[in-house]
């Protein structure tokens, strides 16, 4: 069962700052793994959400609108049907870490093996589409590589989130989505790959697919659209901040 918390500031808070998207891309994004210095209990907060912080106190950073100082995360607990979205304060948050950091981190020990992880080695090695690409794990992979917690099954999909700040046409779209059906296919698992478009989060096949409006995920709620890059263009205009990928080294004050 996935849950959320009430946000601890007014709405109207959140919608003043624009949803706080601009100024928190700055810090931490959507599919960041960040480090909790502290998790303030809210009201309706399951019980598992204290274990699942003393054992391992990360979050992901999820999308929804924010008030000024406050960013939504996403608490994960032993099982999938443990997902917890809350809140915490930008003053809480020791570091972030983004999944094209996780791409070259090793798993732990006698974890190589699993299929979701032998899947993501070989994309690693690939000099194929997805190397044109700034992109990493996110999901269970991403959590597990990021925090040291197993959290991958033998089940499990590989999501990967790749940055896409400049178009890509359905044609490329298509043969990025086959290459990495393709290795899927090869380990033995499932692959669901999300674009970081300036409109927000879409579904690479859904572009692949050819359709006329695609579903872009932005911290005011998912919406159809025709261009997912059309925003960038509105942006650069208005002199706001554009989407773009970050470097590598996009870890602050990481281990």
């Amino acid at each position: 069962m996935r849950i959320c918390a009430l946000p601890p500031f007014e709405l109207s808070a959140a919608l003043d700052a624009g949803g706080g998207q601009h100024e928190r891309d700055a810090c931490w994004r959507a599919h960041d793994v960040v480090r909790l210095r502290r998790l303030t209990v809210l009201d309706g907060e399951p019980v598992w959400v204290r274990d699942a912080f003393l054992s391992a106190p990360f979050a992901v950073v999820r999308r929804a609108q924010a008030a000024s100082g406050f960013v939504a995360v996403g608490m994960r607990g032993s099982n999938r049907a443990q997902r917890y979205g809350t809140w915490v304060e930008d003053a809480g948050i020791e570091f972030s870490v983004a999944p094209e950091a996780l791409v070259a981190r090793e798993p732990l020990p006698g974890r190589e093996q699993l299929p979701v992880f032998a899947a993501l080695a070989a994309l690693r090695r690939a000099s194929g589409c997805i190397a044109q690409f700034v992109w990493g794990p996110a999901g269970s992979v991403g959590f597990e590589l990021a925090t040291g917690t197993p959290t991958a099954t033998g089940s499990s999909d590989l999501d990967l989130l790749i940055r896409t700040p400049d178009r890509l046409n359905h044609t490329a779209a298509a043969r990025l989505l086959a290459e990495l059906l393709a290795y899927a296919q090869r380990a033995g698992v499932r692959v669901d790959a999300q674009l970081e478009t300036p409109a927000g989060g879409v579904a690479l096949a859904e572009l692949a697919a050819g359709k006329p409006h695609v579903m872009a995920r932005a911290d005011a709620g998912p919406s159809l659209v025709a261009d997912p890059w059309a925003a960038a263009n509105e942006n650069t205009k208005g002199g706001a901040h554009s989407a773009t990928a970050r470097p590598d080294a996009a870890v602050a004050g990481a281990r």
